[in-house]
C-alpha cells in the first residue's frame, strides 16, 4: 500500500508540474509552438485503413482510454472485493457521490439558466480527479485515517462511473449503427472469453484495441471503450493468489499516473491568461463551474454522508467524522483531469473552453488548499 499511495503523491505533483508548465507556455513567446504541437496531425494506418487526429485528441480518445480501462479495473476490483461488494457499505460513499454530483449540477445550472449553450457543460463540475485527490491526501500522510483514503478513493470511483454514464447518455455525436454494432460484438467477445475462462489479458487487450476503434467510429465517446474492457477482466485469482484484474491494475498504475494523466494535464490545462482579470471569472460558464465544484462537491458530499449516517444509520468506517467528510468534500473538488475532459465534449468553441479551464483550475486549486487546512487542521475529535 505504501508504494502505491508513494506513486499518488508523485503522480499528483508530475499533475500541478504538467498543468503549470502548460499555462507558463501558453504565456510566453512559446505558445505558438505549444499550439501547433497539440494540432499536429499523427496517423496510424494498415494498409488502405488508417485514423488521422491531432496529437490532442489522440491524447484525450487514445490515452484517456487507457486511463479509463485503469478505472474499470478499480471498479470491478472494489465491487467483486472491496468496499463495493458489500450493499451494507455502499450507503455512505454512494449517497456522499450521488450529493456530490447533483449539488455542483444545480449551482451551474442555476448560474447559467436561460443560455441553451452554455448549460451543456452542466456535467463538468460533477466530476472528481482521482489521481489528484487521492495525491494529495498521500501527501498528507499519517495526518489523515486510512479509512479516509477508502472512502475518498470508492466516492471518486463512484464519481467517474457516474460521470462515463453521463458521457454516454449526453456526449456523444451522431451514431453509426454499423460501428456500434461491430462495437457490440466485440463485447461479446470479452464475455465469451470469460465464460471460456481465458485469462490472458493480452486476448482481452486486442478485442478491446477493436472495441475502441469500433467506438471511435461510432459516435460515442471511444475512452467508454476502456471502461468495458476493465470489467472484463477476469478477477477469479490463481493458486498462487494472483488475477488477471489485479495484475494488469498493477501494471497499468504507474504509466496512467506518471505518464498519461500529466499528459492529458499538459495538454488541456494550456489556457492564455493575456488580459484575464478577476473579472473574467464572473463568466457564466467560469463561475458555475468555480462554485459547483469549490462549494457544491462539498456541500453535497457532506449532505450525502449526513442523509447516510443520521437517516439511514450507516456506520462511519474507523473514526471518520464531520471534519473528515468536509475535507474530503473540498477534495472531491479538484475536477481537475475529468472536468477537463467533460468541458472539452461539452463546448466547442474556443471561449466556452477557456471559460471551463479557467474555473475548473481556480476551483481545483481553492479546492485543493481547502481540503488540507481542513484535514491538517488539529482538533480534539474528529
Amino acid at each position: 500500500m505504501q508504494t502505491k499511495m508513494s506513486s499518488d503523491a508523485i503522480g499528483g505533483l508530475l499533475l500541478i508540474a504538467a498543468a503549470a508548465f502548460a499555462i507558463l507556455l501558453s504565456n510566453s513567446p512559446l505558445s505558438g509552438y505549444y499550439d501547433a504541437l497539440l494540432n499536429t496531425k499523427a496517423t496510424i494506418a494498415v494498409g488502405e485503413y488508417g485514423l488521422s487526429k491531432s496529437i490532442l485528441l489522440w491524447i484525450n480518445e487514445g490515452l484517456m482510454a487507457v486511463f479509463f480501462l485503469l478505472v474499470g479495473l478499480e471498479i470491478k476490483k472494489e465491487m467483486t472485493d472491496g468496499a463495493l461488494s458489500d450493499p451494507k457499505n455502499m450507503a455512505l460513499p454512494g449517497l456522499a457521490a450521488v450529493g456530490g454530483m447533483a449539488v455542483p449540477a444545480l449551482i451551474f445550472w442555476f448560474v447559467n439558466a436561460g443560455d441553451t449553450s452554455n448549460i451543456a457543460g452542466w456535467a463538468v463540475p460533477t466530476a472528481t480527479d482521482i489521481a489528484f485527490a487521492v495525491g494529495i491526501l498521500a501527501l498528507m500522510g499519517s495526518r489523515v485515517p486510512p479509512e479516509l483514503k477508502l472512502f475518498l478513493l470508492t466516492l471518486a470511483i463512484l464519481d467517474d462511473l457516474g460521470a462515463v454514464i453521463i458521457i454516454a447518455a449526453f456526449y456523444t455525436a451522431d451514431l453509426s449503427v454499423i460501428s456500434l454494432a461491430l462495437a457490440f460484438a466485440g463485447i461479446v467477445g470479452l464475455v465469451l472469453l470469460n465464460l471460456f475462462g481465458v485469462r490472458n489479458s493480452s486476448a482481452y487487450l486486442f478485442i478491446g484495441a477493436v472495441i475502441w476503434v469500433c467506438v471511435l467510429k461510432s459516435g460515442v465517446h471511444a475512452t467508454l471503450a476502456g471502461v468495458a474492457v476493465g470489467l472484463a477482466i477476469p478477477a477469479t485469482k490463481d493458486h498462487e493468489g494472483h488475477s488477471p484484474l489485479a495484475d494488469l491494475e498493477h501494471n497499468l498504475h504507474g504509466p496512467v499516473a506518471m505518464m498519461i494523466l500529466p499528459l492529458f494535464a499538459f495538454a488541456n490545462a494550456g489556457v492564455s491568461l493575456a488580459g484575464i482579470g478577476p473579472d473574467d471569472l464572473a463568466d457564466p460558464i467560469s463561475l458555475g463551474v468555480l462554485l459547483g465544484l469549490a462549494l457544491g462537491k462539498p456541500a453535497g458530499v457532506l449532505l450525502g454522508a449526513l442523509i447516510a449516517v443520521g437517516i439511514l444509520k450507516a456506520q462511519a468506517p474507523g473514526s471518520l467524522g464531520f471534519r473528515h467528510f468536509w475535507g474530503a468534500g473540498h477534495l472531491a473538488g479538484i475536477g481537475f483531469t475529468m472536468s477537463l475532459f467533460i468541458g472539452s465534449l461539452a463546448y466547442e468553441t474556443a471561449d466556452q473552453n477557456a471559460a471551463v479551464r479557467i474555473g475548473v483550475l481556480a476551483a481545483s486549486i481553492l479546492s485543493a488548499i481547502a481540503g488540507w487546512v481542513v484535514l491538517a487542521r488539529p482538533s480534539r475529535s474528529n
